[in-house]
């Protein structure tokens, strides 16, 4: 009987977590039920159609949280008196909006003004990720919509220039210590970075690069600034080659392979690269985590009808 109070006091504790921030994984249960189902179709029409969309899913999300939180906010479109997000320098390489775009369509079709942006933001790429061999997980629900998006707070987004010890600290002013950091991290494990973020270390002739993988930057490099360089060698299948590419020296961003060379995350950079298993749950347990960076919900906030425009 003890041990039975003990596992049902487990499961409240675990069910209350899931609730934090006003937020629930049983969110739409009543109004909304296929919700999820809707926005997982969507996702996986797009990555059939071009795999390289997982990447941009999980980055739209990462850039949508990181500034004014989880809310949708990256969608907005700029207006003649105000320059949004999606502008910034940061944000113009985005992709998939015309996948949340269809999302949302369809679940205003099925319930109309009941799932917000900011929520179909987060459902995408967490289904982004399992359709591209990552962890399946599930994500609690209940954001609303934000209707402030300005260029200017797009500066709080990393720079591929940071080293681990500023990685760290920005990371650590949201709540997010430095496992979750490198867990998250490893979203590289998917897609690309342009020259434009990295040739800056082949100019500097970064002694972190391993000689080899250099010339093959500066190959990329030659064709111009807006040359694509795959993060790993298995750029639309979510592993552990990211982590492993940094062992070598072979980290595209300076951000990246710093985590290799600082003694402060470089423990966690081996661990991942063996051990698959791990990294798969330290990462489903940075995304939720990530997923509820202030949330807007009950007043604060709206449920747009189009997810580019504030209603």
């Amino acid at each position: 009987m003890g041990a039975l109070n003990i596992a049902i006091g487990v499961v409240i504790l675990i069910i209350n977590g899931w609730m934090a921030n006003g937020l629930s994984m049983n969110y739409y249960i009543m109004t909304c039920p296929i919700a999820d189902i809707i926005v997982r179709n969507a996702v996986q029409a797009a990555l059939q159609s071009d795999p390289t969309f997982a990447a941009a899913l999980i980055r739209m999300h990462f850039h949508d949280c990181f500034v004014e939180g989880c809310d949708g906010s990256v969608l907005i479109d700029s207006t003649k008196s105000n320059t949004a997000e999606k502008d910034s320098p940061a944000n113009l390489s985005l992709r998939g909006y015309e996948i949340i775009d269809a999302a949302k369509r369809a679940l205003e079709r099925q319930c109309p003004g009941v799932v917000s942006c900011a929520d179909i933001v987060a459902m995408a790429a967490r289904d982004a990720v399992f359709f591209s061999g990552g962890p399946l997980y599930e994500i609690p629900k209940g954001r609303r919509d934000g209707t402030r998006s300005k260029i200017q707070d797009t500066f709080n987004l990393p720079a591929p220039s940071l080293n681990a010890s500023e990685l760290i600290s920005m990371f650590g002013k949201r709540g997010f210590n430095a496992q979750d950091m490198v867990a998250l991290s490893g979203a590289h494990t998917l897609g690309v970075a342009r020259c434009s973020s990295f040739k800056f270390r082949l100019d500097a002739a970064d002694p972190t690069i391993d000689t080899s993988f250099a010339k093959t930057l500066s190959k990329t490099c030659s064709s111009g600034d807006d040359t694509e360089q795959p993060f790993d060698s298995t750029r639309n299948t979510f592993d552990t080659n990211y982590f492993s590419a940094l062992q070598r020296r072979a980290g595209v961003l300076f951000s990246d392979q710093t985590l290799f060379e600082s003694p402060a995350t470089r423990g966690l950079v081996n661990m991942y690269s063996f051990n698959r298993a791990m990294f798969n749950m330290d990462f489903q347990r940075a995304m939720i985590k990530m997923g509820q960076l202030d949330v807007k919900e009950g007043t604060s906030g709206e449920i747009r009808s189009n997810c580019h425009v504030v209603n």
